[in-house]
């Protein structure tokens, strides 16, 4: 080792007796790549399954780097259950892909991956849960996944040894069952080798150094790499390998405890593999682990442990296959609930109790695609689930390197979603919420208010904080509703697309520092005109136009307003000018009746008017001739906008679904969005969004529909809490827009 001053280590390579190169004290066994096109820092897996992907996907030039041995961290140590099941939309896509790769991995590569497929049920012992059940089954069936709503004795069918006591229903998921972590991630590292990856271990990341062309030299004992981009796959490594950059991931390792049963007469004497089930109230999994019993419990977030030293101070270096000191009390209460709903266990002596550390982040999804503020740096990480999301993400993020684009839209995974204000504090409770609440009964539009508010709160905030029900979104405490007298309170897109398109422009996330005003309604230019000299009116200020005015009464000289038609008008300002426009424009619109107005009236609304919304009607999974947007579509302009060829081509080919407005006959219920769409007992589409509206007394929705279904008068059937419900596609928009009124209020002045 030859080490100067404040120099870097360097290390002098010698041959083993196996042939080996050792470096460090390191052996890696193997001749070292000095460049890569990407590089995959993680062995666990996620990171496993992405070298894997790209490799069989064409991508020659891969290299993993796993800094012990592969599945050290949380892989090697988890229960190793697969579902098809997931409430997100197409997330259920990436666990689909999961288990259609594991049934054939054994053919492929050889290698045994232990996948047992018994099925799986979610047991359903209230009224409530069983609306629960069938609220996730309105949102299934226009997905590929199997699933079924089962009675009580299906359910004992699949469990015979179940207390059937307080069975009510279940929520079958045929094919679902549980894998060998370990037999499956070494199986993946085998496709990867024959496809031509590199595995390099045991081989640490020490440094992380960006080049000005846009790669990275990756710094290991061996040696330094030069790759075009790098994936951090690296669990609960993931702030260590993050930090080497400048960057604090919000991911905390939590403790995860599981208990396995010695063998049971009753479980060896089955004929069949008992069915994965996962009681809900009870908040456990329980699966057959050979002739015994494998159970594993959230707890609630008073009792749960995260491990938060390790966000202060770090893992500790040696940390890999190791486990935590286990805590039977923690989980007593759970345990006492699976006794009563599997009574066998009574008798079950346990041989194992497995505490070992899982990632989570604030809200429970993991952090995939690339992260702003460092050119081809990726992520991979913070994952709750690895064994079930490995296969989908590997090949979702697989696709998306090698062909520039993601196969489907997984915003809710974006790392970007969060910020500075992700500070630890934040962190630690969401993590510890949303672990404890991991199998409550879920509503729709539910607000869960853990680390709230964060330190993105607009200049509004405090004032209006009592007087609504607010909603997070993106950090940022938004009103969902205002309460009234007797209420009950309560993909690429930037920095990539600068680069490669060699635009002169900077950016900047001004995100935390601008406020934004909403002013709507038919007296709105009205109000605003008493606040400015600039020419409000129709013919001055035209729809979708953007202008810097001075405001009378505020202490600002300019602001920025645009007009967005019918959602009205948004004035952008520093947050700290915030306060005082509102309460300049709230005095000036008092004798028109101003009051305020909340996200969730704003959805009726815009529902009520035909306008589409983003990540509903309109997605990375739609596009805009589909969503009929095709009035702000010039095709024929000569400029080569982003996306034109692949307008005209889709153009060219023609439309296979649309976009349709259908109005429901409901009774008291309504539609939000993803429910499955029938037509003569077939699922034809799914709804997007949907609201009561006030105006028109029924419920409305978007949906895309094929096109032969997309006739004015066309009726079909939207599955609502099991029911289907007789829809029509209707004309839109139900109520008028404001340029349309006035000029049809022109028309017949002049007429008369």
């Amino acid at each position: 080792v030859v080490a100067s001053g404040g120099a870097k280590l360097s290390y002098l390579g010698l041959r083993s007796n196996t042939g080996g190169l050792v470096r460090g004290g390191l052996v890696l066994g193997k001749r070292w790549k000095d460049t890569a096109d990407t590089v995959v820092i993680g062995g666990g897996c996620v990171g496993v399954s992405l070298a894997y992907h790209l490799a069989k996907g064409g991508m020659k030039d891969v290299v993993l780097l796993e800094k012990s041995e592969l599945t050290a961290g949380s892989t090697w140590h988890a229960a190793g259950l697969t579902t098809y099941y997931h409430p997100g939309i197409n997330l259920k896509k990436v666990h689909y892909y999961s288990i259609k790769l594991y049934e054939s991995l054994e053919a492929e590569t050889g290698q045994a991956v232990g996948f047992h497929q018994p099925g799986s049920v979610r047991i359903a012992s209230t009224p409530v849960r069983v609306d629960e059940l069938k609220y996730q089954m309105t949102r299934t069936h226009w997905h590929p996944t199997p699933q079924f709503l089962i009675g009580p004795e299906k359910v004992q069918e699949l469990f015979p040894l179940l207390n059937m006591d307080k069975v009510i229903a279940g929520l079958y998921t045929p094919g679902d069952g549980h894998i060998d972590p370990y037999s499956l991630t070494m199986a993946l590292a085998a496709g990867a080798r024959m496809y031509g990856a590199q595995i390099y271990n045991p081989a640490p990341v020490t440094g992380l150094t960006p080049t000005s062309d846009g790669k990275w030299d990756v710094q290991t004992p061996h040696g330094t790499i030069r790759a075009n981009r790098i994936v951090n796959a690296t669990g609960f490594w993931a702030r260590e390998v993050g930090k080497l950059i400048g960057f604090e991931h919000p991911t905390i390792p939590v403790h995860h405890q599981y208990v396995v049963t010695s063998t049971l007469p009753e479980v060896k004497a089955l004929k069949r593999e008992l069915a994965v089930i996962r009681d809900l109230e009870g908040s456990y999994y329980l699966r057959q682990e050979r002739d015994g019993l494998l159970f594993g419990p959230y707890e609630k977030m008073e009792k749960m442990v995260l491990q938060d030293s390790w966000v202060r101070d770090g893992v500790p270096p040696g940390f890999g296959k190791e486990l935590f000191e286990s805590d039977l009390d923690r989980i007593m209460e759970h345990v006492e609930m699976a006794m009563e709903m599997v009574p066998v266990l009574k008798n079950a002596d346990i041989i194992n109790i497995v505490s070992g550390p899982i990632t989570y982040t604030p809200d429970l999804l993991p952090m995939v695609g690339p992260h702003h503020g460092a050119r081809n740096y990726w992520t991979a990480i913070g994952f709750g689930y690895g064994v079930i999301h490995a296969g989908g993400i590997g090949k979702f993020l697989s696709d998306w390197i090698r062909t520039g684009e993601p196969p489907y839209d997984l915003i809710e995974c974006d790392p970007n979603r969060y910020g500075k204000w992700t500070d630890v504090p934040y962190m630690c409770a969401k993590a510890r919420e949303s672990y404890g609440f991991n199998n409550v009964v879920g509503y729709p539009k539910e607000e869960r208010f853990e680390g709230r508010p964060t330190s993105r709160t607009s200049g509004l905030y405090e004032l209006l904080k009592d007087k609504a029900s607010m909603g997070f979104h993106a950090g940022w405490e938004q009103p969902h509703w205002f309460y009234k007298p007797g209420d009950d309170t309560g993909y690429k897109w930037i920095e990539r697309e600068a680069v490669e398109g060699g635009y002169d422009v900077d950016i900047s996330n001004v995100t935390d520092d601008i406020g934004v005003l909403g002013v709507a309604g038919p007296n709105s230019r009205k109000v605003l005109q008493k606040l400015t000299d600039e020419d409000m009116s129709d013919a001055g200020f035209k729809f979708l136009h953007c202008k810097s005015i001075k405001l009378a009464g505020t202490p600002l000289r300019a602001i920025r307003i645009s007009y967005t038609g019918e959602l009205g008008w948004e004035l952008y300002m520093e947050q700290k000018n915030l306060a005082a426009v509102y309460k300049a424009i709230m005095e000036a619109g008092q004798s028109e009746g101003i009051d305020n107005f909340g996200t969730y009236a704003m959805a009726s609304l815009r529902l009520e008017k035909g306008f589409r919304g983003w990540g509903a009607e309109m997605n990375c999974d739609t596009n805009p001739l589909e969503a009929g947007l095709d009035y702000f579509i010039k095709l024929n302009k000569p400029a080569d906008f982003i996306g034109k060829a692949a307008l005209q081509e889709i153009k060219a080919k023609g439309l296979k679904r649309k976009l349709c407005y259908i109005t429901m006959d409901t009774d008291d219920i309504d539609p939000e969005g993803n429910e499955t769409v029938w037509h003569n007992g077939k699922v034809v589409g799914n709804t997007t969004s949907g609201a009561y509206s006030y105006s028109t007394q029924q419920s409305l929705a978007f949906a895309y529909l094929p096109m032969e279904l997309c006739s004015i008068g066309q009726k079909v059937e939207v599955e609502l809490l099991g029911r289907k419900y007789t829809a029509m596609v209707v004309q839109e928009p139900l109520v008028l827009t404001e340029p349309t009124r006035t000029r049809l209020q022109k028309k017949a002045k002049g007429k008369a």
